[in-house]
């Protein structure tokens, strides 16, 4: 069988590279309105490929946005159900001059496919699409049940998902969700992110007088807000970076032995990072390593600071108003709607004299995490191994996708992070690329994927 579909897409590969050039024409911007018709030419382009290779129930969905492209083949009795999830839309192309290739003319170079969307997230999902394929052409059926969901609007945060999720629970019900929107650690070294970082923002704006003041008229006898937000800033921290937010730690979830384990079997070189970012030393969370404070510890950040006179020379004034963008990554357990409520506390507790403070709600995202130890985690680090013929890496990300974290609230689904991309792809950045290896090996591994997966749930 493993042979049946590698010289199946072996055989096949100038062809499907040639249908991934014609996904990749399509300038699906979803932040731009004069792009509308683009972003729906790609959802029907998807729509008819899955019902080409043999997916049914085929669907382009409307939303109050674009629109969401749907299918599925539920005709592997007994065998599990898994939903694939990926997004259709890409980033704008801009600045256009530092493109060295047509955004939206692709070009195969060095083994590497260059356009917009080829890494993020158009290469991914046509691969989730031809690995069905072969496993079609070759053995006439599939191994598991499988449900597609493909989205236009992912790159201007999911707006219209949620609902959709919600209003659809029934249909997009499945025992797996499977994403292929992240990346490897680097060429050749397969990687599965078991855990992603939640989000609580917020902005803190300090008012006051009702205007700029001469401050040698004023100083010394009204309340400087500038004054006023470094004193509530300072409040957050210690001086070894520990979180000073009334019970910001208490529903940490602790680190695993296992985890730990898989961490340090990375081998991440901390002083390389430190050379590389350029700074005197590493800074962060006493008693814990790089990839731990990066990953599995929440964070407390200030985003922007802004007060008072910002240009050349000097103005001696007292400004009458000071602002903070602040935002927290959060892990396992964390609320973000109890955090947010825990910094206003901290905030109103921390208020100097004489000013008013306004404390003003940004985006909130619900950590996420699969076990470690789950089997579906376990199989697909088993796939990587088979094709890829090195150990596969466990990590978390630092970073924070909502929508992960949206769908296995809604659906109660485990999640699987397969990605195929690689961090210099130049993702959201002039000359994004995708490297052909990890297109190949890519279906390859989600071909045994599912085969493996078949008798594991």
């Amino acid at each position: 069988m493993g042979q049946a579909f590698q010289d199946y897409l072996q055989k096949n590969r100038e062809n499907h590279l040639q249908q991934l050039v014609e996904l990749l024409q399509i300038p699906s911007i979803s932040a731009l309105s004069e792009h509308k018709d683009d972003v729906r030419h790609a959802a029907s382009w998807l729509a008819n490929e899955l019902q080409r290779i043999g997916i049914e129930n085929v669907a382009v969905m409307e939303t109050k946005g674009h629109p969401v492209v749907y299918g599925d083949w539920l005709h592997a009795e007994g065998k599990p159900t898994v939903l694939v999830y990926g997004h259709y839309d890409v980033q704008p192309v801009d600045p256009l001059n530092l493109w060295d290739t047509p955004p939206f003319e692709p070009t195969i170079k060095d083994e590497k496919i260059y356009a917009r969307g080829s890494s993020d997230d158009k290469g991914q999902v046509f691969m989730h699409i031809k690995a069905i394929e072969a496993l079609f052409q070759t053995n006439g059926s599939l191994p598991v049940n499988v449900k597609f969901i493909f989205e236009g609007e992912e790159e201007v945060g999911s707006p219209n998902l949620p609902l959709f999720i919600e209003e659809n629970h029934d249909l997009l019900k499945a025992d797996l969700l499977v994403i292929s929107d992240t990346g490897m650690m680097d060429k050749g070294k397969p990687t599965i992110c078991y855990g992603l970082r939640g989000l609580t923002g917020l902005q803190i704006d300090i008012q006051g007088a009702n205007s700029d003041l001469h401050s040698g008229a004023y100083g010394g006898g009204v309340q400087n807000p500038a004054h006023a937000l470094i004193e509530v800033l300072a409040s957050f921290h210690d001086k070894h970076g520990k979180i000073l937010v009334d019970g910001f730690y208490e529903n940490v979830r602790a680190i695993t032995d296992e985890e730990k384990k898989a961490f340090a079997d990375l081998h991440t070189d901390e002083e390389a990072i430190r050379k590389e970012l350029g700074v005197p030393e590493l800074f962060g969370e006493e008693g814990f390593t790089f990839n731990e404070r990066t990953w599995v510890r929440p964070t407390l950040e200030i985003n922007g600071v802004y007060s008072g006179f910002q240009g050349e020379g000097i103005k001696t004034v007292l400004p009458n108003k000071a602002t903070a963008k602040i935002t927290c990554r959060l892990v396992p357990d964390q609320d973000p709607e109890e955090i947010y409520e825990k910094l206003v506390k901290h905030i109103e507790n921390n208020k100097p004299k004489g000013v008013n403070v306004t404390i003003t709600p940004f985006d909130k995202g619900a950590p996420f995490i699969t076990p470690l130890d789950h089997p579906a985690i376990q199989v697909a680090g088993k796939a990587y191994e088979k094709v890829y013929g090195v150990p596969v890496s466990y990590t978390r990300s630092g970073g924070s996708i909502p929508i992960v974290a949206t769908f296995h609230e809604l659906l109660n689904t485990p999640v699987v992070l397969m990605g195929f991309a690689l961090p210099n792809e130049n993702v959201h950045a002039p000359n994004e690329h995708f490297h052909l290896e990890n297109f190949d090996k890519g279906m390859l591994t989600l071909c045994h994927y599912w085969l493996d997966l078949a008798n594991s749930l």
